[in-house]
């Protein structure tokens, strides 16, 4: 049946309507999965510049089709670096180049700076099987044609790892900290479940961080200013360039976020005589609430874990949320109820011996990460069966 499907690339999402890239990307009705594959999100990064020309993320988006309707599509870009991907493979391409190769420009299917796991092979419902494969072949292809050295899939789910892996594709994995909602109706609820050291360090931290001087407020849809989105570009920039150098993104992404996904946004803001002096950007899943950015202004003790992390706890429980994901690297995030979850890329090389080293390598560091997460796991705030319920 691939054989049947028509592949191409395209430079920007001008050349695809809306409707059909979401066909793909957010079938159904109501709050997609999470909106980091979605038209609005992706044309945002495209329409600020923080992917294009000069951003190493040069789009080259993957669209398969049947009888001239689109049955797959795929977020995929041309990289000159790896920065903004949280899946390291920067060990590859020093070595790749001391083998006399040349790793980059490189395939990347991943929503840029951005590492939270969801589908990455966007099929329109029904055309699951036969999309992935078209997908994955149609890059593989691409890269081999070009004589790029590489393809990668980042933070995909396991169905498509499954898929991969059937299609020759190298697997693998990583581990974030996510917060899971144990049907709890109130944070005293999830309080009541960890041990009463980590329960009474959590109450303390919050008593410090709300006692900062100032009101913690969260906001969303047309609550939002323009105002708001000029404070947490200053603050943004400061973490950005603390962590990168050059933050990632544009200011110009920002009023796009304003125009066009404000009912994705959920932004936390610490007030103090009125102005923000930190804030944490979180966006909505269906299910999901997904932590992203953070910064500030002052420094307040423990008011990072409130916003980040105590206050994405709180809105999870109030809107009915399974599952908050705070973001890649973090083990202090273990102690504030985070526990490790394993995460999944998929790799080709078009260097069969450089496949072979890298496959031995994954195999290793998979083993490592198991028993990472393991451990972690093990080491988590909450209430084992054999511990007493004592009271605090």
């Amino acid at each position: 049946m691939t054989d049947q499907i028509e592949i191409s690339l395209m430079s920007s999402l001008d050349a695809i309507a809306s409707k059909d890239w979401d066909a793909c990307a957010a079938p159904g009705d109501g709050r997609p999965e999470d909106p980091f594959v979605t038209y609005r999100f992706l044309m945002a990064l495209e329409r600020s510049a923080s992917v294009g020309p000069g951003t190493g993320w040069q789009p080259s988006y993957l669209v398969a089709r049947a009888e001239e309707r689109v049955i797959a599509v795929a977020p995929m870009y041309a990289k000159s670096h790896s920065q903004g991907e949280y899946v390291f493979d920067h060990n590859w391409a020093h070595a790749y180049e001391r083998a006399g190769g040349r790793y980059y420009p490189k395939l990347q299917i991943a929503v840029p700076f951005t590492p939270v796991t969801g589908r990455r092979l966007l099929t329109r419902p029904g055309f699951e099987d036969i999309g992935q494969a078209a997908l994955v072949q149609g890059a593989v292809e691409v890269a081999d044609q070009n004589r790029l050295s590489s393809l990668h899939l980042t933070f995909c789910t396991g169905e498509e790892v499954a898929a991969g892996k059937a299609m020759g594709l190298l697997h693998r994995t990583g581990q974030q900290f996510h917060w899971d909602n144990a049907d709890y109706t109130t944070f005293d609820d999830f309080l009541a479940a960890l041990s009463s050291r980590k329960r009474k360090n959590i109450r303390k931290e919050r008593a410090q961080a709300q006692g900062f001087g100032g009101e913690i407020i969260q906001l969303t849809g047309d609550d939002i200013k323009p105002e708001h989105w000029d404070a947490f570009w200053t603050f943004y920039q400061d973490t950005g360039g603390r962590k990168w150098g050059t933050p990632y993104l544009t200011r110009a992404f920002f009023y796009e976020l304003h125009e066009t996904m404000s009912d994705d946004v959920l932004l936390v803001l610490a007030l103090r005589d009125g102005h923000p002096v930190a804030g944490a950007l979180n966006f909505i899943g269906r299910d999901r609430l997904f932590g992203r950015y953070w910064g500030c202004t002052e420094y307040h003790p423990s008011l990072h874990f409130e916003l980040c992390y105590y206050q994405a706890i709180d809105y999870a429980i109030a809107q009915g949320l399974s599952r908050v994901e705070a973001g890649a690297q973090g083990e202090h995030k273990l102690a504030r109820g985070y526990l490790p979850n394993t995460t999944h890329s998929l790799h080709w090389m078009r260097d069969p011996g450089f496949a072979r080293a890298v496959g031995e390598y994954l195999e290793a560091e998979r083993t490592a990460v198991a028993e990472e997460v393991e451990v972690l796991t093990a080491y988590g705030p909450f209430k084992s069966t054999a511990e007493e319920d004592d009271h605090d």
